[in-house]
């Protein structure tokens, strides 16, 4: 209370007895003030201008904001009440719209509806955080520049099972593949067509494969995941010439390309259908993950899961381990079977230290 009704008090009171610069005074006053601000403009809630409460999704979330669009496609710039715990795109919500639509942010969040399915990712101090929600499938997208990388596909599968969301391997700018080169990277790619999982090639320039990537599309709510550079904007802007996204540059030194997304928001296809594009789904990490579940991430050990001699088996050089044999016997790749130890291995150098057993 003192805070906010005598802040020139409180900080004569912190600057005597901490001895604060006058720059470091203004600057303490300037956080409480806004901190005082945010308080009031995200909890003040005034129910008399607020309308009924009615159904809604949300298309755009904005540091504290979410954009929630109603049944007539009008979208209404909302807080979010303090029981709420998350609030992300692609979420179904109840919310109260305000009544004067004058205002820059007009409506309340009331409550998220069920999930029916939804993506997370690991923070090192918060723990697993939900970035989009009531997806369909995860299009993962790599590309043959900065270069074709089966290790960083392989990630993004084991996420894409771990939350149980059907991925799509999207291979974009094949324009740049002469034949020789193509019938190499098909070769390569052959390994996941054998064991259920889509492929799609593509080129925004040729616009090869675009017509195959909408069919795939259509009717779905989809997110497009991928490493920078490897084409994500440049997609989204052939599917959807109006929405303007923003393409970044490779860089010379590294090769790889700059994140262009910087608040998540949902588009719309026209022949139906949803895209999620957030920078919260750009990468994932995948060291908060149990031995366990990575190991079924990669789904074609699950026949063989249970089998081996002992039951803290590696899958390595662990004798009476069935996977392994399994690689010996060409029913599982080698380089996929490869790929898992390296991703087991950095999972270890990549856990925070508070995480560690």
């Amino acid at each position: 209370m003192i805070a906010e009704f005598a802040p020139n008090i409180v900080n004569t009171l912190v600057a005597k007895k901490l001895k604060l610069t006058q720059q470091q005074q203004r600057q303490v006053s300037s956080n409480r003030s806004r901190r005082i601000a945010s308080h009031k403009s995200s909890q003040d809630f005034d129910d008399n201008q607020l309308g009924e409460p009615q159904n809604g999704k949300v298309i755009g979330r904005f540091g504290k904001h979410a954009d929630v669009e109603d049944s007539l496609g009008i979208v209404h710039r909302c807080h979010m009440r303090r029981t709420i715990t998350s609030v992300v795109c692609g979420d179904d919500v109840l919310f109260r719209p305000g009544k004067d639509t004058n205002t820059a942010v007009a409506g309340v969040i009331e409550a998220v509806h069920d999930r029916k399915s939804v993506l997370t990712r690991p923070d090192f101090y918060d723990g697993v955080k939900p970035v989009a929600a009531n997806i369909d499938q995860i299009i993962i997208v790599s590309s043959v520049i900065p270069t074709l990388s089966l290790n960083i596909i392989d990630r993004y599968l084991v996420a894409s099972e771990d939350v149980e969301i059907t991925p799509v391997i999207l291979l974009n700018k094949v324009e740049l593949l002469n034949e020789h080169e193509r019938q190499d990277v098909e070769q390569q790619l052959d390994i996941y067509r054998k064991i259920g999982y889509q492929i799609v090639f593509t080129s925004c320039k040729t616009l090869s494969g675009m017509a195959q990537l909408s069919a795939c599309l259509k009717g779905k709510t989809s997110v497009f995941v991928g490493q920078s550079g490897v084409g994500k904007s440049s997609l989204i802007n052939a599917l959807l010439p109006h929405a303007d996204e923003a393409i970044g540059d490779i860089s010379d030194n590294s090769g790889l390309g700059q994140h262009t997304t910087t608040a998540a928001k949902l588009l719309r296809f026209e022949q139906g259908g949803e895209l999620i594009d957030s920078p919260g789904v750009r990468e994932f990490a995948l060291w908060h993950l149990p031995v366990e579940r990575l190991t079924y991430g990669f789904r074609e050990f699950r026949d063989y899961l249970g089998g081996c001699k002992f039951r803290d088996c590696k899958h390595g050089s662990d004798p009476g381990c069935i996977i392994r044999q399994a690689v010996e016997d060409g029913q599982i790749s080698v380089q996929r079977y490869e790929n898992y130890h390296k991703i087991l291995a950095n999972m270890d150098e990549l856990r925070p230290a508070h995480m560690k057993v």
